[in-house]
């Protein structure tokens, strides 16, 4: 299980940099919904910090409490698996 998580925060982290270098650049940009998906599959700590350390997505209230709320969900989901 470790290290699922370990590999989707990665994976959501990543594709949340990615698509920041994107939008400075112009360019074709990585759909909401695939970030969204990260970070619901589990890679939502990622998509988090990478959201907060870039300023990505931080005007975008579905952004700013939706992955945050995904992340406490996750959070308490792991903490009763223990």
């Amino acid at each position: 299980m470790g290290y699922y998580w370990l590999t989707l925060n990665l994976f959501g982290a990543a594709l949340t940099a990615i698509d920041k270098l994107l939008a400075q650049k112009h360019r074709w940009r990585i759909p909401e919904a695939a970030l969204f998906a990260a970070a619901i599959l589990g890679g939502s700590l990622g998509v988090l910090v990478c959201m907060l350390l870039t300023r990505h997505k931080i005007r975008k209230p579905l952004f700013i409490l939706g992955i945050p709320v995904l992340f406490l969900i996750q959070f308490l989901l792991l903490l009763d698996m223990q």
